[in-house]
């Protein structure tokens, strides 16, 4: 919240304070100004040029893909290693989010016959042509984890706020893989505006795919944060058998 607070303060809460408790270790606390919301969606221009004005003004400290701390998504850690390279960067959080996930529910034939494939034939036909002919992909800070749930309009001032962030360096794109499911309210008009303001990564014919892509490693993430339901781990999937599909 601290990163995303350097770059755009108007964006969200101040972040105040975090820490430990000293006689319960493994709870901890986060502590920021208090804002009241309104129960409605941000306005989409307004949003869309806060998103675009983090993505574009954070500069990774040396260039690489990552995060200089474990960053969570619930209490799950986030695959943050530096790496040089988008396409092994994601690989590589792809594979530990599947081996939470596994790890949780269980392997599956289906679901390991598909990962064959989403490695070896998928993540390098959707991502290794952003970093090929010349074409590079700027490490952007990304808040991680912006569904609609974790975003507000300020009642006094009407305002887009953002908080509980999972932030690390990525292609701005990945942001979005969060709005492709139907239960995500961020439609097409924000992404839409958005991209008005920074313009699709070239290939811009690979768009979709990609997008596609990044929501696998969010329902992934979901799936292994709730053990019990069987429905997430079907929908994780179907959509890697779609991928599989279209470019495998």
């Amino acid at each position: 919240m601290s990163a995303i607070h350097q770059l755009v303060p108007e964006f969200v809460p101040t972040p105040i304070a975090c820490g430990t408790l000293t006689a319960v270790p493994d709870t901890h606390f986060f502590l920021c100004e208090f804002r009241g919301m309104k129960n409605e969606m941000p306005d989409p221009h307004q949003f869309g040029a806060l998103l675009s004005a983090m993505h574009e003004r954070s500069i990774s400290p040396n260039g690489k893909f990552g995060f200089h701390t474990t960053t969570y998504a619930g209490n799950l850690p986030q695959y943050v290693e530096w790496e040089d390279s988008w396409e092994t960067f994601f690989a590589k959080s792809m594979r530990h989010a599947l081996d939470l996930e596994i790890e949780r529910k269980g392997q599956s034939q289906e679901l390991e016959d598909l990962c064959h494939v989403l490695f070896e034939k998928v993540i390098p036909r959707l991502l290794r042509p952003l970093e090929s002919d010349g074409r590079k992909v700027k490490p952007s800070l990304v808040h991680g984890d912006l569904w609609h749930a974790n975003s507000g309009v300020d009642s006094k001032t009407n305002q887009p706020l953002v908080f509980d962030a999972c932030c690390f360096y990525a292609h701005n794109e990945y942001e979005f893989g969060q709005w492709r499911p139907a239960c995500n309210k961020f439609g097409n008009e924000y992404v839409t505006t958005y991209n008005k303001l920074s313009p699709i990564s070239p290939p811009q014919e690979d768009f979709e795919g990609r997008l596609d892509l990044y929501r696998l490693k969010f329902d992934t993430q979901v799936s292994a944060l709730f053990i019990e339901s069987e429905p997430l781990r079907r929908q994780v999937i179907e959509v890697m058998r779609d991928l599989v599909h279209r470019y495998g």
